[in-house]
């Protein structure tokens, strides 16, 4: 039974191959090239032009703009990129990320502890992120 089973199911695979086959060698004698569903979806998808910010400098205020500031002809956020933090191609070092414009270290920075604007308490220390991890 699980053979017959098999064996019908791999002949219906067989025939909508042939059938699909034989449907793309007509489009292409007409001309056309479509190679089914995917090709449908492409042929609807319209590119964004890519606008750069040194010609267009407006175009980082717009929605859906990464940031508000144009660093080498890409449209960042001084304030929390870490190639960008706090001014064009400043970069922060490895470990430290970008909090408000300045590179901190959010595993030991008491005013930024594992995250940013996440302060310990007074007199507290901050270790691997945590306030007073012993």
């Amino acid at each position: 039974m699980v053979k017959i089973n098999t064996i019908i199911l791999i002949s219906i695979i067989l025939m909508l191959s042939i059938i699909t086959i034989s449907n793309g060698e007509e489009e292409e004698e007409e001309g056309e090239h479509k190679l089914g569903v995917v090709n449908h979806w492409l042929s609807h998808y319209i590119p964004r032009v890519s606008m750069k910010c040194n010609k267009f400098p407006r175009v980082c205020h717009a929605k859906g703009s990464p940031g508000p500031d144009c660093c080498k002809k890409h449209c960042v956020n001084v304030l929390i990129d870490n190639l960008h933090c706090g001014e064009c191609g400043r970069k922060c070092r490895y470990g430290q990320i970008c909090c408000h414009g300045n590179c901190v270290n959010i595993m030991y920075d008491v005013h930024n502890c594992g995250g940013c604007k996440i302060k310990c308490n007074k007199g507290a220390f901050c270790r691997f992120g945590m306030c007073n991890y012993a």
